[in-house]
């Protein structure tokens, strides 16, 4: 325990829930077609590119954001920005390089039926905090986001935001729409606690009735 007495080391996993059976915040029209729903977070499957009529898939990891602060600066209530394990901010829709990658994580994907009307719900299942080896805790609310993208410059379709235990909702994807924006995290550093690593994790949902 040497290393953690100098320090304090926070990380928070990342993992997506996927299901399939531009001068503005990056949004795109789809043409209605057979029912589908995928979500990517962070490092994703995707073979090409959905103008490319690539291929959504399952898997791609599970992605680490993460922060070392200073043992002097723990608790001093200065932001802490922090940085993840993510390799790929290219989006699947038309494989842009929408997202500064280790900096940001991407956050993306598309909703997709006949018909008309309808849209599916973003979500982030958020532990109550992170927790270190000896079981003491840090509130998951000490963790927020900004939101942004290469080129953008209006609000952005999954919004900034802070983490809240319990379900979260984050965004709305209205039906045959496709719907991106980076995140970049941060550490709100406001109290002083134990040395040690901090883990826990969030899962996002992306789902449609």
């Amino acid at each position: 325990m040497t290393a953690a007495l100098r320090g304090l080391s926070l990380c928070a996993c990342l993992t997506s829930a996927a299901f399939a059976p531009a001068a503005d915040a990056f949004t795109a029209n789809l043409n209605p077609g057979t029912r589908a729903i995928y979500l990517r977070v962070g490092d994703g499957v995707y073979t090409g590119s959905y103008t490319g009529n690539g291929t959504p898939g399952n898997g791609g990891g599970i992605d680490v954001v993460s922060v070392t602060v200073p043992a002097a600066a723990v608790g001093n209530g200065v932001d802490q920005v922090m940085t993840t394990t993510a390799s790929s901010g290219v989006s699947n829709y038309d494989s842009y390089a929408f997202c500064n990658v280790p900096a940001q994580i991407y956050v993306g994907g598309f909703y997709r039926r006949t018909g008309s009307g309808g849209a599916a719900t973003l979500t982030a299942t958020v532990p109550a905090g992170l927790t270190n080896a000896q079981g003491e805790t840090i509130a998951f609310s000490q963790i927020s986001w900004t939101s942004s993208g290469n080129g953008d410059t209006g609000a952005q379709p999954i919004p900034a935001g802070t983490f809240q235990p319990g379900n979260q909702v984050l965004a709305s994807f209205p039906i045959n729409t496709w719907r991106e924006s980076c995140h970049t995290f941060r550490y709100a550093n406001d109290a002083v606690v134990g040395a040690g690593t901090y883990t826990g994790r969030v899962t996002y949902t992306l789902s449609a009735p």
